[in-house]
């Protein structure tokens, strides 16, 4: 069924049928809003182990300056799985969970590859942050076209 033929009290629709659809569009935004503020947090944590190699190499044995950066990123995923996940329980549309698939597969395998990568190619883990930065944009994007079609 496509989303503008599901009925929402807002646009005359049955008020029924509103509360879950309703219930899980703002289930949808809050996940953003989530992986927006673990996305920040991320990009703290990542400033925080590069200044705490103290010297080390990254990867190395011992190595646990980005530890809470990694544990994080698995944190990250399965958020952006709920988004997916919520996107098509609040039927947001084609775009809506097309653009919830592209937020997990760039968090998750894209930017895990990035990441092992940029142990021994710099240029690599460069692409690893712009790549994460984009993932937060997308995100940010998302979640203000959510708020925008639930007023």
């Amino acid at each position: 069924m496509a989303a503008s033929n599901v009925p929402h009290p807002d646009r005359g629709g049955s008020p029924a049928s509103a509360p879950t659809t309703s219930g899980a569009s703002a289930a949808y935004r809050w996940a953003l809003l989530a992986f927006l503020v673990i996305g920040l947090v991320q990009i703290f944590l990542a400033g925080y182990g590069v200044f705490a190699l103290a010297g080390r190499r990254l990867g190395a044995a011992g190595e646990t300056a980005f530890d809470a950066h990694r544990m994080l990123a698995n944190v990250l995923s399965a958020v952006a799985l709920v988004v997916l996940i919520l996107a098509i329980v609040a039927r947001t549309g084609r775009r809506g969970i097309a653009l919830s698939a592209v937020l997990i597969v760039v968090v998750s395998p894209l930017q895990m590859v990035l990441a092992r990568l940029g142990v021994d190619a710099p240029a690599v883990g460069g692409l690893h942050a712009l790549v994460g930065i984009a993932a937060i944009g997308l995100a940010g994007a998302m979640h203000a076209g959510a708020t925008r079609r639930s007023r």
